[in-house]
């Protein structure tokens, strides 16, 4: 047997692993960013980055980015630190976000503005458990209320789901498959665009794909035959590389998604076709089946909701508009009005 002979001091080596080279891209790219304006020695590029860190999925991670660099911007532009910041700006910054004008008309809807506020709390959470600031300034903000069993999204008529679907696969191959996938799946868009060609499975006589829900958690989920002969189609034997790419080859963007959903619904005939979005889609797979019968529990369990208040809030809207009183009094109005008008 060898004997296990200490190395000499002055062998040792120099060589440090940055725990930061670990972080995954969000956080790296939130550091390398304020970095560049707060310079090296100021704390906030690397406890941002490390908050950024924790989010469980690369949608968490952006969406939490996204809204932390719009407050930053903010308090930089106020001539105060972030990590300086007091309940006095932070206020002003939830006055700012309620005024502020939205890229499709009008204010930030509620949503918008209460996802920014509670991103820029949790990085304070962290920021105050690390020392590296006294207190949570958004801690006693206001924030906007949202109807727990309110969904904002838009939902569609049956008719007008197969005409969006109708038109996608007159359109092109890629649209065809994105359009059914979203439909017939539920899934959010960032759980499609992140798949790869190659990760099409199989068990128990099912073709699946591994959907990462919010929270990472890996579900694999069931293509039935309409999605997949469409998906097939469109990858024509291609088994590599993202599963929806552009024509130069690289994974499709939301954005690019989004733009290209609005299309399809403007030829479609889509009342909503200006603010469509992919989430409509996964809007319309709850509506649907909830419709149609299918368990709550089954539905809620289809698309990875942890309540089902969540899951019922879509349906919830559908029947607050199809069964509003609105209608049925107009029915009477309209009754007692149509003599005057036969008359003239």
């Amino acid at each position: 047997m060898t004997a296990l002979v200490p190395r000499p001091s002055a062998g040792l080596s120099t060589d440090r692993h940055d725990p930061r080279d670990d972080w995954p891209d969000e956080a790296r790219a939130i550091r390398d960013q304020l970095t560049e304006i707060y310079g090296e020695n100021d704390p906030l590029p690397t406890v941002a980055g490390a908050w950024i860190a924790r989010g469980k999925s690369k949608h968490t991670r952006r969406a939490y980015a996204r809204n932390f660099l719009r407050w930053e911007d903010y308090a930089r532009s106020s001539g105060i630190h972030p990590l300086q910041a007091r309940l006095p700006l932070a206020d002003a910054y939830a006055n700012h976000l309620a005024a502020l004008p939205s890229r499709r008309g009008g204010t930030l809807s509620l949503p918008t503005q209460a996802q920014a506020l509670a991103a820029a709390g949790s990085f304070y959470t962290y920021a105050v458990r690390l020392d590296a600031c006294p207190a949570d300034p958004f801690a006693s903000v206001d924030r906007p209320y949202i109807d727990p069993d309110h969904s904002p999204t838009e939902g569609m008529l049956p008719e007008e789901t197969a005409r969006l679907i109708q038109t996608a696969r007159d359109w092109a191959p890629r649209s065809y498959a994105l359009v059914t996938l979203l439909y017939l799946l539920g899934p959010r868009i960032d759980e499609i665009l992140a798949l790869d060609a190659d990760q099409l499975g199989y068990d128990r006589g099912h073709t699946t794909l591994p959907l990462t829900l919010k929270g990472g958690k890996k579900k694999p989920v069931p293509v039935p035959p309409l999605a997949l002969d469409a998906l097939q189609a469109y990858l024509d034997g291609r088994a590599d590389g993202p599963l929806f790419v552009t024509d130069t080859g690289r994974r499709w963007t939301q954005p690019e998604v989004w733009k290209h959903l609005r299309v399809l619904a403007r030829r479609a005939g889509i009342p909503q076709a200006a603010t469509i979005k992919p989430h409509t889609l996964r809007h319309q797979f709850i509506t649907d089946n909830l419709a149609e019968n299918v368990p709550l529990e089954r539905v809620q369990d289809a698309v990875g909701h942890t309540n089902p208040r969540t899951t019922q809030r879509y349906n919830r809207r559908r029947r607050m508009l199809d069964d509003h009183p609105t209608y049925a009094l107009a029915a009477k109005l309209a009754a007692r009005l149509s003599p005057e008008e036969d008359s003239s």
